[in-house]
């Protein structure tokens, strides 16, 4: 990958040359403008749809119409253990055991059904820790956790901000803050990757203080899985969960994910909601009383899977793992800094990058903070065949996803911005 950048058509061209993952965008399919693809930096909202989902959907409607009810052990994919399927591949991606990690539900689901395992106030031990700013569905699944349990989340949650004037929050501030709130603290809930800004927590030193401080720690991975390569298992984290559409490109509403940790999924003694499809697959059939959890996070699903929610997810995890998420991390690092590169040239436009400059402290998205004129800029970009993401009040957000974006889209979203007068 190169250690300089240009600001020319012919340098983005040969980096797209001798880029090894340029062929994976043949398998996505891409939005139209004007008879061609548009450049789609939108990833981290909704991703791509695979070319192989039609196909892939098309062999369940085919088993559903061929076996009926008995599709769930005949079918070419057998309902009954269809999220099986998908431990390894989410294993790689997450750094994880493929006992430790389950497709189900979506992502604020699984947060609730998370929290109602591993935040259990007692005494004095009652707050959690977040990030502020963090996406307000997490907000919002916090502050009803809290309230459930009797508290006011004016005291019961602790919000970490930037100092100043500034847009990031430095990690020693999460960390300290952490080990002063010391047995206060219950649990330590941070997104791994903001959305807003894009920074990226450092989540193994986050995890160590809170352990430290005799709290759990979790982490809303929405923004990170797909993203970055993650070590869930040997950071040690407690719980994660995600959504599945944005880098993971399985669909809107598609279905979520959940990690727990092996010594927290085994334990049987752990508190989690029963559910049939969480119940130990030997015994579920029998119809008896007494929830027995199956091994690992599988224990916390609650119903069969979704299998047509799930056809998106196969077909993407089946991309993931023939690219790799590390070959993937280092095309990300260099796309993203040539956008970045090819961004600090434009001085015409009233905008500043609030997204960490350290490409280890961020992933491949860029956050354009406007002081004046960005929703004009952002239309102008969408008439010219750009997919960006607006976010109120004043944010472009671009997302040079390594699956499918190349140099020459970084290149002509430079381009169209040198035009706007």
């Amino acid at each position: 990958m190169p250690h300089s950048y240009e600001a020319t058509h012919e340098y983005a061209r040969d980096q797209d040359n001798t880029d090894t993952l340029f062929s994976f965008r043949e398998r996505f399919l891409f939005p139209q403008h004007n008879g061609g693809d548009v450049r789609y930096f939108c990833g981290n909202s909704l991703g791509l749809q695979p070319k192989s989902v039609s196909y892939l959907m098309d062999r369940e409607l085919r088993d559903w119409a061929k076996y009926g009810v008995e599709g769930h052990f005949k079918a070419g994919f057998p309902w009954f253990s269809y999220h099986h399927f998908f431990a390894e591949r989410l294993g790689k991606i997450t750094g994880a055991g493929k006992d430790e990690v389950v497709a189900m539900n979506s992502l604020t689901v699984n947060l609730h059904l998370l929290m109602l395992s591993f935040y259990r106030p007692q005494g004095k031990r009652y707050k959690i820790l977040m990030e502020a700013g963090a996406f307000p569905s997490d907000q919002y699944a916090v502050e009803t956790q809290v309230r459930m349990h009797g508290y006011d989340p004016d005291d019961a949650i602790i919000e970490i901000t930037p100092r100043n004037d500034a847009y990031l929050i430095a990690d020693e501030d999460i960390t300290n803050a952490i080990l002063e709130a010391g047995d206060t603290l219950a649990l330590v809930l941070i997104g791994g990757v903001n959305y807003y800004t894009g920074q990226y927590f450092d989540l193994e030193n986050i995890t160590k203080a809170a352990h430290k401080s005799g709290a759990y720690a979790g982490f809303d991975l929405a923004h990170a899985v797909g993203n970055i390569p993650l070590h869930l298992h040997d950071w040690n984290v407690d719980f994660a969960c995600w959504c599945s559409y944005k880098y993971l490109n399985s669909g809107p509403g598609g279905v979520g994910g959940a990690f727990v940790h092996e010594r927290h999924g085994n334990d049987p003694k752990l508190f989690r909601l029963g559910g049939w499809w969480g119940n130990d697959e030997n015994t579920r059939f029998k119809m008896q009383k007494g929830f027995a959890p199956q091994k690992g996070a599988a224990s916390w699903q609650m119903s069969n899977a979704p299998v047509f929610n799930m056809v998106a997810h196969n077909a993407s995890l089946d991309i993931f793992d023939k690219a790799g998420i590390t070959a993937l991390r280092e095309k990300s690092i260099a796309l993203t800094g040539y956008m970045e590169f090819l961004l600090q040239q434009i001085t015409h436009l009233p905008f500043e990058i609030i997204t960490p400059a350290n490409p280890a402290r961020r992933g491949c998205q860029l956050s354009m903070l406007f002081k004046e004129r960005g929703k004009e800029v952002h239309e102008a970009l969408t008439q010219n065949g750009i997919i960006a993401d607006w976010r109120e009040p004043n944010v472009i957000r671009i997302a040079p996803v390594p699956l499918y974006n190349t140099f020459e889209d970084c290149y002509r979203f430079y381009e169209i911005l040198t035009g706007i007068r």
